[in-house]
């Protein structure tokens, strides 16, 4: 996700790929790699000046968090602005470890972040301007689109837009396996099956109608349509949809949960 998220800022040309600093803690062949693909500054963590930057991302392991952020807490200035892509950690989490009115904001993309199509949640922390927000979406709009959630529901986004794709990938494994079987050209399979939910997302994004609007005017009554909807509704299709995404939001609820104890404190192994 730190890497869709450099290339699409610097692709955007929002911000002078010089004035990006990617940093870890040692690995210098990957910081090396990233500065000849972006043309932007790799640093070590002990090289690297906490106190000159505006914006800070967190896209470590979140078994890495505490560390980073005991760090963090002797550097930071009042107005620099902490973006988080870190899974299961809460702003208020964040904002405790670093002990004071520290500006955190929690960053959900997808995967699609990596062709600039993201579906990006963020949720904003207690000491968040209007400016900083307005500046986190800008950035975040370079790969896809951004929607600013309450973080109470950032389980039920994942399920919806976190695990989204691969629920997509589901469905189009099925559709184009069900057509070879039937003797369509693979090639064809493959390149129709995704047109087909491309073309049919992109109605729905450039209409204002409700998606069961938009369905029953492409089911005529006794067509094909009408029986292929048919079928999905006999086999539960409808249903197992909303059981994927309220399982995938349960779970990462409980992931949320697991990962601190009853002070608050993370306990991953």
């Amino acid at each position: 996700m730190a890497e869709a998220m450099i290339s699409g800022i610097v692709s955007s040309d929002l911000v002078p790929s010089h004035q990006i600093i990617a940093s870890n803690r040692s690995n210098v062949k990957r910081l090396s790699e990233l500065e000849t693909c972006y043309g932007i500054k790799g640093l070590t963590k002990d090289q690297l000046a906490i106190n000159e930057l505006d914006i800070i991302v967190l896209a470590m392991k979140p078994k890495d968090i505490d560390v980073a952020l005991e760090s963090l807490q002797q550097q930071l200035q009042p107005h620099q602005l902490v973006l988080s892509v870190i899974a299961g950690i809460s702003t208020t989490y964040i904002e405790e470890k670093l002990r004071s009115n520290q500006p955190v904001i929690r960053v959900m993309p997808n995967t699609s972040s990596m062709i600039g199509e993201s579906a990006t949640a963020l949720s904003l922390g207690t000491y968040v301007t209007e400016e900083q927000t307005k500046i986190s979406q800008k950035l975040l709009c370079t790969i896809g689109k951004v929607y600013i959630i309450a973080e109470e529901h950032m389980d039920v986004f994942t399920g919806v837009a976190g695990s989204g794709p691969a629920y997509f990938y589901y469905l189009m494994e099925h559709m184009e396996r069900t057509a070879k079987e039937a003797g369509l050209d693979h090639a064809v399979c493959r390149d129709a099956v995704a047109q087909t939910i491309l073309g049919a997302a992109k109605m729905m994004l450039q209409n204002d109608e409700e998606p069961a609007s938009l369905r029953k005017k492409v089911t005529s009554p006794n067509g094909t349509t009408a029986a292929g909807i048919e079928a999905l509704r006999s086999y539960g299709g409808g249903k197992a949809i909303s059981e994927a995404i309220k399982g995938a939001a349960k779970r990462s609820e409980e992931i949320s949960m697991q990962m601190l104890d009853e002070n608050n404190n993370l306990v991953i192994n």
